[in-house]
C-alpha cells in the first residue's frame, strides 16, 4: 500500500503471477478492500487516492469462496494501515465575509481563531471583505457568530477549496472520540 496523489482515487494492481489466485479471487480481495476504504480504519474515515498492491495469496479447489476473498481482502487492508502513518484530511473552503469597517479587527481575530488563513481584505466604501481559507469543521456556528459580532449587518460565502492534513494535535482527538465512540456500541 502507498499513497497517490491527490483525487486519484484507488490504484488495485495485481501482481498475482503463475495463477496463485483466480481473477474472481482477485477480484472479491479488491471488493474487500474499496469497502474498507469506506467504512475507514482510521476514525471512520473513507480512504481515499491509494495504491494497492496484491502481490501473493493462495486459493483451495473446495474451501475457497468469494466472501472469504472479500475478508480477506479487508483485513489485509486494515493490517497495512495500522502499519502504515496515515493521516486525516479536511475540507478546506474559500470564506468570503462582507460587514461593515468598524468590526474588521472582530472578523479578522475570529477567522484566525477558527485556524483561518487571511488570503486579502477588500474596501468597498463602508463596508470591508475578507477572503480567507478556512477549515469547514471550524465554521459549523460561523452563521451566529457573525451575526453576534457584526449586529446581523454581516454576510459570508463558501466554496470548497482543496482538502489538507488535520494538525496532529486534532488528529489524536478525533480518533480518540471515534475510539470512545466504539467501545461504547461494543
Amino acid at each position: 500500500m502507498e499513497p497517490t496523489e491527490r483525487g486519484s482515487g484507488l490504484e488495485f494492481v495485481n501482481s498475482i503471477f503463475g495463477g496463485s489466485i483466480s481473477q474472481s479471487y482477485v477480484q472479491s480481495v479488491e471488493k474487500g478492500i474499496t469497502a474498507m476504504m469506506k467504512d475507514g480504519v482510521l476514525a471512520g474515515c473513507e480512504f481515499v487516492d491509494i495504491k494497492v498492491e496484491v502481490y501473493d495469496g493462495k486459493e483451495h479447489p473446495v474451501d475457497s469462496k468469494d466472501v472469504a476473498f472479500q475478508k480477506a481482502g479487508r483485513g489485509a487492508f486494515k493490517l497495512a494501515v495500522n502499519n502504515a502513518r496515515p493521516v486525516l484530511l479536511e475540507p478546506i473552503v474559500n470564506l468570503e465575509v462582507s460587514f461593515p469597517s468598524e468590526y474588521t479587527g472582530d472578523i479578522q481575530g475570529d477567522v484566525t481563531r477558527r485556524r483561518g488563513r487571511v488570503q486579502g481584505v477588500d474596501a468597498q466604501g463602508d463596508f470591508q471583505t475578507i477572503k480567507a481559507l478556512v477549515p469547514l469543521a471550524e465554521l459549523t456556528d460561523y452563521a451566529g457568530s457573525l451575526g453576534s459580532a457584526t449586529g446581523g449587518q454581516g454576510a459570508y460565502t463558501i466554496e470548497m477549496a482543496h482538502y489538507e492534513t488535520v494538525p496532529g494535535n486534532l488528529q489524536q482527538k478525533v480518533i480518540e472520540a471515534y475510539n470512545a465512540e466504539r467501545n461504547q456500541e461494543d
